[in-house]
């Protein structure tokens, strides 16, 4: 049967609260906002985000992107209803949608702050000319190695190393991956005709974006998960984000499974990406009581037991 044309009658919007649904939905959103605020602020007081790696981030944004708009285009007809159901039916119709826009702006937040507090000593490098070869080949050290500041002038050139370069490159890559399908999304939205079921380029773009965001998420941890596996350090990684998260996800996907309007592309990448922050979690716990036995702190530096006072005042040769 042809596809027809139809505007947003009320057999098609949502007529009945559902209550159960409703009240998970909310707790959700107030879940992805408590468990994200421990890795915000982990990030900003360290003032270091050392330990991610940028290709997990780029992954994660990418993906949940991905899942965002595929949520916007099978969700449109929702959204269409809004203009004749109340706002209150309205705003609890779109609850999913909101998830997932939520989900993703917290993360984006990560990359952000990555950005922002970026390790110094990872950042900018004083490319030096080695004397003793001849033939003029360059060697280049971290200037904060020795605490001299980018602007100090001890010759050689200082230029961004190639982490820093390349986590600005994975930046513009996510803006940009953004920016262009958000544009298509909506512009098909707004030109395609509003029909049951939807236009074959919505169907085929919503699948792209489910399927796409899934195969991102399933790549998503894997940097990240070989990064924390190798150094053997927990880094500025958050236990109590993942700790939170982890069990939510299970509840994340339950609510999308039973939200009206939405199918497996829009749900299974929040599955995946459950069960492999669940094995970063795990490896993370190991490494941490690897740390506590070895002494040392989530970036592998000493922790010193003693006071410095204690230490002065204490003889160096024990009289007894």
């Amino acid at each position: 049967m042809a596809s027809r044309d139809l505007p947003p009658v009320a057999p098609r919007c949502p007529e009945t609260h559902d209550v159960p649904t409703l009240v998970l939905s909310l707790m959700l959103c107030t879940g992805l906002v408590v468990s994200y605020l421990p890795q915000h602020f982990r990030i900003i007081n360290a003032k270091t985000s050392e330990g991610f790696s940028p290709w997990y981030l780029l992954l994660g944004a990418t993906s949940s992107a991905s899942g965002m708009l595929n949520l916007l285009i099978v969700q449109w007809p929702l959204f269409r209803c809004c203009s004749i159901i109340s706002a209150g039916r309205c705003f609890e119709s779109l609850l999913g949608f909101f998830q997932v826009t939520l989900q993703w702006l917290l993360f984006t937040i990560i990359l952000v702050l990555y950005l922002t507090y970026f390790p110094k000593h990872l950042k900018y490098q004083r490319v030096m000319p080695l004397e003793s070869d001849v033939n003029g080949d360059y060697g280049a050290t971290s200037i904060y190695e020795s605490g001299e500041s980018p602007s100090s002038n001890n010759g050689g050139t200082v230029t961004t190393t190639p982490e820093w370069r390349l986590a600005v490159t994975l930046g513009l890559v996510v803006l940009l991956h953004l920016s262009l399908l958000f544009l298509l999304s909506i512009s098909l939205l707004l030109v395609l005709p509003d029909t049951i079921p939807a236009h074959p380029y919505l169907r085929y773009l919503a699948t792209f974006l489910g399927i796409s965001g899934t195969i991102l998420a399933v790549l998503q941890y894997a940097p990240q998960i070989y990064r924390t596996y190798h150094t053997k350090l927990v880094g500025a990684l958050s236990l109590g984000t993942m700790a939170i998260q982890v069990p939510g996800s299970v509840l994340f996907v339950l609510s999308l499974v039973f939200r009206p309007g939405t199918d497996w592309t829009s749900w299974l990448a929040y599955a995946v990406t459950g069960a492999m922050q669940g094995a970063l979690l795990v490896i993370c716990i190991l490494w941490k009581r690897r740390q506590k036995s070895l002494g040392i702190d989530d970036f592998g530096n000493p922790i010193s037991t003693i006071d410095p006072q204690d230490s002065e005042r204490r003889p160096l040769i024990n009289d007894n």
